[in-house]
């Protein structure tokens, strides 16, 4: 009887898959440790927080199904408590632990936003939103909308697109640079591929918005698109005025 239950007890305990069980180089807190936080997968950033598996599952196995259930860190950052405790194996706890690290990142951006310098200048811009769009998987447009002195008013997020596609239209940007009263705006977008190089939609999008500001006498200071940097790029962004693509 006594070696009927430690066998039973074994295969329990087989079944929760236990991070402290693996090797330590793959170990998602000893990387961490050893090769910084970029060197971790996004599913290995939030085993850390969710901190346990459950039966059958470890914490990087749930933090891929997150991943899978919700397709992108901004949605999966956005869903209320209820929906994450969908997800098999996360609960009560390990929700309550993703909402509060999802929701100090989101305070975070707003004490940057707050606290920004005057917006005059294209690295100011890709600092505010690098974070934000960094594990973007589609095309994200974004308006920074500024008042007369340059100082952030607040940030719109436009559209998204496909992976390398994303469709703008003047009147959506300038209504509601028009009823946030600003006086000049910023282009943001990123290119999930990490190139930003600008395509000829790019460009002519960039071009169409300038002419329609000028009528309406609302400044398109700039159009900047978020990347990744490379060895041989040393910036993550690019900006369209330096670039030459803006009216003198």
């Amino acid at each position: 009887m006594r070696s009927a239950f430690h066998a039973v007890r074994a295969l329990t305990s087989e079944s929760h898959i236990r991070i402290k069980d693996l090797p330590e180089a793959e170990r998602p807190r000893e990387r961490l440790l050893q090769n910084g936080a970029d060197s971790l997968k996004v599913s290995e950033l939030l085993a850390i927080i969710i901190r346990t598996g459950s039966r059958g599952a470890s914490a990087v196995d749930l933090g891929e199904r997150l991943l899978k259930q919700f397709n992108t860190l901004d949605k999966l950052a956005r869903a209320p408590l209820e929906e994450l405790q969908k997800v098999k194996g996360i609960g009560r706890d390990k929700a309550i632990g993703l909402k509060a690290a999802f929701t100090l990142a989101q305070k975070m951006a707003q004490e940057i936003r707050q606290d920004s310098p005057v917006l005059d200048r294209p690295e100011f811009i890709a600092d505010m939103l690098r974070e934000e769009v960094r594990f973007h998987d589609v095309e994200t447009f974004q308006v920074v909308l500024l008042n007369t002195r340059r100082k952030l008013i607040r940030i719109e997020k436009i559209s998204q697109g496909t992976l390398d596609t994303i469709l703008i239209h003047p009147r959506e940007v300038f209504k509601i640079a028009i009823t946030a009263n600003a006086a000049a705006i910023v282009l943001v977008h990123n290119h999930p591929s990490g190139d930003p190089t600008p395509s000829e939609a790019d460009i002519k999008v960039t071009r169409d918005l300038i002419r329609a500001g000028q009528l309406l006498k609302i400044d398109v200071l700039d159009h900047i698109i978020l990347g990744a940097k490379t060895q041989d790029r040393p910036k993550d962004y690019a900006s369209l005025r330096e670039l030459g693509y803006f009216y003198s």
